[in-house]
């Protein structure tokens, strides 16, 4: 039932925020099949957000890698996680999907069906 959302072309907003704590700074690269929206440095505590629509045939896919520890001599690898795929995410957060990486290293996504924070697999690359 999803495919309504698409035939109205609404916009999602996809936010992504940075929860490490102690001052750590992460870099995160978002993009899909058309946009890639280049690195971003985002320090303790920012969020990175982008808008865009689905497409018609319901197949939209963002993901990103994020890597953090930047201060160390050899950092962290770099990980992976879809910010956005519309047969996960038409019902689960719709038009507003948000995401935060927490002092762990672990990623959580707001599920407004259940109204918690979820945690989701960060996949190594």
């Amino acid at each position: 039932f999803c495919m309504t959302q698409n035939v109205v072309h609404a916009k999602v907003h996809v936010r992504v925020v940075n929860q490490l704590g102690n001052g750590q700074s992460m870099i995160l690269r978002c993009r899909s099949r058309d946009d890639d929206l280049g690195n971003v440095v985002l320090e303790d505590g920012q969020e990175m957000e982008w808008s865009f629509s689905v497409n018609f045939l319901g197949t939209t896919l963002f993901y990103c890698n994020v890597r953090w520890d930047l201060n160390s001599s050899t950092g962290s690898n770099w990980y992976s996680f879809d910010a956005y795929d519309n047969n996960r995410d038409c019902a689960r957060c719709a038009f507003e999907c948000r995401w935060m990486i927490s002092n762990e290293g672990s990623l959580y996504g707001y599920d407004k069906v259940l109204g918690r924070w979820v945690l989701f697999p960060l996949t190594r690359k």
